[in-house]
């Protein structure tokens, strides 16, 4: 309105602002439109110029060594600039975007079940947070961890995970990494994907809600579950929430992702710390130096900061609060030709890998065995979009059975409990891994979803 509306009292307001800038910087004073230049001092901003500078000079993390598992994907990824994508989001405008059936070609080929199992790609902050006994520290680490999750979205801006079906599951064993994954689709209407993992020096777990909007020129994704890591060693529960991601430029080839907000890491366990992060939104006016910053610091039962932290959640987090100050997480390299396989890292790449002495153990449901996902990875575009709208329709024909006889869907290895502050979660019951090896799933009676 200032600007709009050109009066004599708003001229002379206008110069008394510009004369005192121009005490402090080299701001003309003699003006002929009326102006108004904020300037501030951003101490967060610097901070992050601070750590970026220091996680600049640590060590870049060692090529992960080699797992004997593949190193590529059997077909390119695919051009998908010609997909009609405006029509499709401007038909659905407002509406949750996990209900539009979309062309494969958008698709990158892991789906929603594998996505939560490479959020466990920097599994060894968990292990380090686990041979610290310093409780302060300890939760710096599982910071990192929390933050680390989000860095596969750097590359990984053109194409979407698949949405899983109902009832369908994905596991995964890693001995080099020390951890066994399981997860299921356990609800359609609205998608919940819950998954488990355990190894010697951890338990994680969570169920994801997610809602998609689609506001015109970006995509919002809202998480709505929780996150949980226990340390058995010290008895520790940990549990916090996610960001908002945010995709913009929707419509166009230059998308980009951007992750804000707020989260907050409390032990269920023991009050004795807690941890509050901060994603940064980037601003609009900034350059792309601003942008992925992360903030972070430690708090005693007081309110104190013990600890911060912070740095870009692509780069990496730097903490100068530790004995030692250190880069406490750093992004591995990507591997060779990455860009031509969906932005993959090495880690990513593995994911939907099927081998022969794999395949007779799984079960039926897992996303490995998705003919759609694996006609994509292997560059079968027209084939993937035919069986993918097969299996979308197969998934509403058992709807519709279920509604017939009035019952609802149960998940095979998962059960709905409550958290401590009584909302709906979805816990493991423990069976998998007990009926994988005894008496197998190909002795079992199993349902087949495609």
């Amino acid at each position: 309105p200032l600007v709009k509306r050109n009066t004599i009292q708003q001229r002379a307001l206008f110069k008394s602002i510009f004369s005192i800038l121009a005490k402090y910087v080299l701001i003309p004073t003699r003006i002929n439109f009326p102006v108004i230049v904020i300037l501030f001092s951003n101490s967060a901003a610097s901070a992050t110029r601070k750590y970026r500078a220091s996680i600049s000079r640590a060590p870049n993390s060692l090529v992960p060594k080699s797992t004997g598992r593949r190193t590529t994907l059997p077909a390119h990824c695919p051009d998908n600039s010609h997909v009609g994508l405006m029509t499709i989001l401007y038909n659905n405008i407002g509406k949750d975007l996990a209900r539009v059936s979309m062309p494969a070609a958008l698709n990158e080929p892991v789906n929603l079940l594998q996505r939560l199992c490479e959020e466990l790609e920097y599994s060894e902050l968990l292990d380090t947070a686990c041979n610290t006994p310093d409780p302060f520290q300890r939760m710096v680490y599982i910071a990192a961890f929390a933050i680390s999750g989000y860095s596969t979205a750097t590359f990984r801006n053109r194409y979407k995970p698949f949405n899983p079906v109902l009832g369908e599951t994905y596991e995964c064993i890693r001995e080099d990494r020390g951890f066994q994954f399981i997860s299921e689709q356990v609800c359609h209407h609205p998608p919940i994907s819950a998954c488990h993992a355990q190894s010697e020096n951890f338990t994680f777990w969570q169920d994801q809600r997610w809602k998609n909007k689609f506001w015109g020129k970006s995509l919002e994704i809202v998480p709505t579950g929780k996150v949980n890591v226990t340390l058995p060693k010290y008895g520790d529960h940990y549990e916090w929430n996610k960001v908002v991601t945010c995709i913009h430029n929707v419509l166009s080839q230059q998308r980009y992702l951007e992750h804000y907000g707020e989260v907050t890491i409390q032990n269920l366990k023991n009050s004795i710390c807690s941890c509050k992060i901060t994603f940064v939104k980037s601003r609009y006016w900034g350059s792309d130096t601003n942008k992925n910053e992360v903030q972070g610091t430690v708090l005693d039962q007081s309110g104190n900061v013990i600890h911060r932290f912070g740095g870009l959640w692509h780069e990496g987090i730097f903490c100068d609060t530790l004995p030692t100050p250190k880069c406490v997480w750093k992004p591995n390299p990507q591997p060779k030709d990455y860009l031509i396989y969906y932005g993959f890292s090495t880690f990513a790449m593995e994911l939907n890998e099927l081998t022969p002495d794999l395949k007779p153990l799984l079960p039926p449901t897992d996303t490995r065995l998705r003919p759609d996902q694996r006609m994509l990875e292997e560059g079968k575009v027209a084939d993937a979009d035919k069986m993918k709208d097969d299996i979308e329709e197969k998934q509403r024909e058992r709807r519709k059975e279920l509604s017939k006889k009035g019952e609802e869907h149960v998940p095979r290895f998962f059960k709905k409990a409550k958290d401590s502050s009584g909302q709906d979660v979805w816990l493991t019951n423990s069976t998998y891994w007990e009926l994988r090896k005894n008496p197998g799933f190909a002795n079992l009676d199993n349902v087949y979803l495609w």
